[in-house]
């Protein structure tokens, strides 16, 4: 940014304006010594706001040295906007440019290990958010229900096992016997699944419930109980 005002940098690290260059810049007509007195007077306090030293003069040698003043950032704005002129509108602009300046560079890294750390720290940040994303990606895929071929494919499975525990073992159930069997691998599904109704399946639920019907065998309760109804039916078991 082009220096349209004078600025330096005081013991603490602040910025100072140079109260006569300021002066010179708002085009003042009053000597600066009687204005920067009479700008004071708006209550403007030494060595809070403003600082007072010495300069050589530009005058020929053998001049009295100058009275200068030291001005923070927040006194050369307002001094300008006093003026109301367009030179004090350009001054108090360019002042609160050069605030915004150096905000931004003091949130920049300024030493090299700053800046690993800042890229550490965005490093951090970018691979938490896409792990959130991961997972949000994922529980969205898991919980998504099942697809109709993939709910037709349990369907068939589980009459498949029934079916094939049936020929296994020779049985010769009524409706009621085979209702038994059905209703004990459907409970088995709902258990692993944690659901109410098949028709609640989820993604994630496929292939636990695909393994479960692969190794499905009924409970040595439901077998008594068909064992019960097939008194009055002739059964091939041994």
């Amino acid at each position: 940014m082009e220096e349209l005002i004078k600025t330096f940098k005081q013991k603490d690290g602040s910025v100072a304006v140079d109260g006569r260059d300021l002066h010179d810049f708002l085009e003042v007509d009053t000597q600066y010594t009687k204005w920067i007195d009479r700008m004071i007077e708006y209550g403007f306090t030494e060595n809070v706001d403003f600082t007072s030293f010495s300069q050589k003069s530009l005058k020929p040698s053998g001049g009295r040295p100058q009275v200068n003043h030291a001005l923070t950032l927040d006194m050369a704005k307002e001094l300008s906007m006093i003026q109301r002129t367009d030179r004090g509108k350009q001054a108090r602009q360019y002042f609160i440019a050069m605030e915004k300046r150096a905000k931004a560079k003091q949130q920049l890294p300024q030493t090299p290990e700053e800046k690993i750390m800042l890229l550490l720290q965005n490093a951090n940040e970018d691979n938490k958010k896409i792990n959130q994303i991961d997972n949000r990606v994922k529980d969205l895929e898991h919980n998504k229900p099942l697809t109709p071929g993939e709910y037709n494919y349990i369907s068939h499975a589980v009459g498949g096992a029934v079916n094939t525990y049936v020929q296994t073992h020779h049985l010769i159930l009524t409706t009621k016997q085979r209702g038994k069997l059905y209703k004990d691998i459907n409970g088995g599904i709902k258990q692993i699944a944690g659901i109410q109704t098949r028709a609640q399946l989820r993604e994630k639920d496929f292939e636990n419930v695909d393994r479960y019907i692969r190794n499905w065998v009924p409970s040595t309760a439901t077998i008594l109980i068909i064992k019960q109804l097939s008194e009055p039916v002739a059964s091939n078991e041994g």
